[in-house]
């Protein structure tokens, strides 16, 4: 089993940045692909970004490239989201996740571990 738990939310204006962590528990998920998605109110929860270190694959959402930069620390057990140029839309409840599966995915069924999720709020 894998404990996710994320931090580092907030209330921010459009064009901060903000650094989310996602400590994991239980196990060491240095092999593990991480990801982080993120679920606007009356809205879906929607991929945001997720890599695999062995496999060294890296996706991000397409309204989020150039902005927002995934990485990990193995020592720590951690993953990190960088978020620059913060914009209202991305306000949202942004999650951790992980699975064993090498190569990421951008579908919810495709993490298997959960954090409980950290408010992120950008206003204009």
């Amino acid at each position: 089993q894998v404990q996710l738990v994320e931090s580092g939310g907030g209330l921010v204006q459009a064009g901060d940045s903000l650094r989310l962590s996602c400590a994991a528990s239980g196990r060491t998920v240095s092999r593990y692909t991480m990801g982080w998605f993120r679920q606007a109110p009356g809205k879906e929860r929607e991929f945001v970004a997720a890599f695999n270190k062995i496999t060294g694959i890296t996706y991000y959402e397409d309204s989020v490239k150039g902005r927002f930069t995934i990485s990990g620390d193995n020592a720590k057990n951690m993953v990190y989201l960088q978020m620059n140029s913060l914009k209202p839309e991305d306000t949202a409840v942004y999650y951790c996740a992980a699975d064993s599966r090498l190569v990421p995915g951008r579908l919810r069924y495709e993490y298997v571990y959960w954090g409980q999720g950290t408010q992120v709020t950008v206003s204009s």
